[in-house]
């Protein structure tokens, strides 16, 4: 029977209610501290966010943020809320001063609504505001106020504090922030902002050269010359080109990381190629100035309209109201500055051009091999069963889309079980057959006359470029053991030499399948390792039974379910504090050299009494 539709049926919410009942309206995905774009990291950037634009205004030159375990403690030095609006500012959707474009020309977040969701999402909020002597302390719990302190005597410097533990009811039991993430994240406050310092629990983070730093601390193998930089007003620009395939960008917008890019950065992918033609007077193909390309780039614009409230993607098109273009102000800038550079470094210019041409040859090469390769691959997908595809994909108009999930596991034992019991809506699996090439020190080719490699790439559709990509999370899904363990690194190194935007973005991932299951009459304990283990088998007693899991093909499909379901486990690849890719390929998945063999015999360890009497 349909419920009626009545007076009774309309409600009001509150904005605390609301941003608790639609969290993903104000912070994006919640997550559990996985992904470097969970909510948890969203709420400390919204707390930093607003001491950037104190130190923007000129005013504090040190932030410091203070980690202990789930609670983080922001304090900066600027001049602090204005003690009689501390509560509305930190609990009143649309309450603040960066609604008035001449105090925050170009602020980071100019909505009114970032802190407030901080205080709602937070099962413990506590902002403190210090200005001339004197101090103001507000408290909430859930978005409820706790505590509203009278304004009192301080001898604290100007400034203000926010502290807060995200709500585990809201982020689950299992939440956690993971410092190489915020580290991250404070180095590029860092980069954008010189002369500012940061504090991690005391470690500092500072940066003299900007985006030049940035750059210099991302690159994966030495560049092919020397960081190109430029600055101009309300915009720098820091490039130069690799080894690696692809295209790797970093842009900013005020401050902000637009991980999902936007209008700037189609304006200087668009800009670049521009230039370059207009310098060497030859039309070259736009993806042969790209390939290979390292460059970040920033813009400072006025009152910015982000797609988002999570403010990754800028979709601006002016810089300012009734101003230029962001297309006209970026391609003006570089046809300038970097035209010049060029004039004035030939040898950096001519190494550009050597670079293109390069790139231009190997791609008329491989045009025969994808032609090939294209027809091979029309045939075998007839026959072949490697993928098992689902049915919402990544980019498509449904609010499932960003769950799907491509497996990629060994052997169809394995792929039959998870078949068996995903959710064909937005799971898929891809079976690999036995190991898969070594890849290391061979060029993109053997992708198209390898076919399990050219299936995989077909699968994920990224052949030209992450814009297609079909799938949000790409997890290997192999044995813990061995051979297991080599397929992994196998399918690592062939993403990390070919496809490295893929780790960079965030879609790889591996797939954590419990070691062990210990059970009784009455329960059954799934454990991932041997901590685990002794937990489970003191909790269910003497009469318990422990059974250990070889592969994943020992594990029925009405297992499987538990572990790739809402329990899920997902340990994301990245490439943080990861300083030379290219040597790192080169100790592991290189010639048997002298050096791994001694790493090999020094790190060997010999396991004794395996068999319990």
């Amino acid at each position: 029977m349909a419920q009626a539709y009545t007076e009774a049926s309309i409600k009001t919410l509150s904005s605390t209610e609301h941003i608790r009942l639609r969290p993903g309206m104000y912070i994006g995905r919640l997550g559990n501290g996985n992904h470097a774009e969970d909510g948890i990291y969203v709420l400390l950037k919204e707390s930093i966010d607003n001491s950037i634009d104190e130190f923007t205004m000129g005013h504090g030159r040190k932030i410091e943020i203070e980690l202990t375990e789930r609670t983080v403690r922001v304090r900066d030095y600027g001049r602090g809320i204005p003690l009689g609006k501390v509560l509305e500012c930190v609990s009143v959707i649309n309450t603040g001063a960066k609604y008035d474009s001449e105090t925050f020309k170009k602020a980071v977040g100019l909505n009114g609504v970032g802190q407030k969701a901080v205080n709602a999402l937070s099962f413990t909020y506590k902002a403190q505001a210090f200005r001339e002597g004197q101090t103001k302390v507000v408290e909430f719990s859930q978005g409820k106020l706790k505590k509203d302190a009278k304004i009192a005597k301080t001898d604290e410097r100007n400034g203000t504090l926010i502290e807060f533990t995200p709500d585990e009811a809201l982020f689950g039991g299992d939440f956690r922030f993971r410092t190489e993430f915020i580290e991250d994240m404070l180095w590029n406050y860092a980069f954008l902002n010189r002369g500012l310092t940061l504090t991690l629990n005391g470690k500092p983070f500072r940066s003299e050269n900007g985006l030049k730093d940035l750059l210099q601390k991302e690159l994966a193998g030495e560049p092919l010359y020397p960081i190109i930089h430029l600055e101009g007003e309300d915009i720098e620009v820091a490039f130069t080109h690799g080894a690696h395939y692809g295209e790797e960008y970093w842009s900013f917008v005020n401050g902000q990381h637009t991980t999902m890019g936007g209008t700037h950065l189609a304006a200087f992918r668009e800009a670049l190629v521009e230039t370059v033609r207009n310098h060497f007077k030859k039309d070259y193909d736009a993806a042969d100035v790209r390939q290979s390309i390292d460059a970040a780039i920033v813009v400072r614009v006025m009152e910015p309209v982000f797609e988002s409230q999570t403010k990754t993607k800028l979709g601006s098109t002016d810089m300012a109201p009734g101003g230029p273009s962001i297309k006209e102000f970026v391609g003006k800038f570089m046809q300038q500055s970097l035209d010049v550079y060029l004039h004035k470094n030939k040898e950096t210019a001519e190494r550009i051009k050597t670079k293109i041409e390069e790139s231009e040859r190997e791609r008329k090469e491989l045009a025969g091999i994808r032609s090939l390769a294209r027809e091979r691959a029309k045939k075998a997908s007839l026959h072949n069963r490697k993928l098992r595809d689902c049915r919402l994909h990544l980019g498509d108009r449904h609010e499932r889309a960003e769950e799907s999930t491509l497996f990629i596991v060994e052997g169809d034992s394995a792929a039959g079980s998870l078949t068996a019991t995903r959710d064909v809506q937005t799971q898929a699996v891809f079976a690999l057959k036995g190991k898969p090439l070594n890849t290391y020190g061979l060029s993109k080719k053997v992708i198209y006359e390898n076919e399990e490699f050219h299936l995989l790439q077909s699968a994920l559709n990224i052949e030209e470029g992450l814009d297609g990509l079909r799938y949000n999370q790409i997890v290997i899904a192999t044995d813990a053991d061995v051979d297991g363990m080599h397929i992994r690194l196998l399918l690592l190194s062939f993403f990390l030499q070919f496809f490295p935007d893929i780790i960079r973005n965030g879609h790889l991932h591996i797939l954590e399948t419990p070691l062990f299951r210990v059970r009784n009459k009455k329960e059954t304990i799934y454990c991932y390792d041997e901590r685990e283990k002794q937990a489970a088998m003191e909790k269910l007693g003497a009469s318990h039974e422990i059974t250990r899991f070889k592969g994943l093909g020992e594990i029925s499909a009405g297992e499987f379910k538990d572990f790739i379901g809402e329990n899920i486990r997902l340990e994301p690849v990245n490439l943080n504090h990861l300083q030379n890719s290219e040597e790192l390929l080169s100790f592991f998945m290189g010639k048997n050299t002298p050096e791994r063999q001694d790493f090999i015999i020094g790190n060997l360890r010999v396991e004794k009494d395996l068999v319990e009497v």
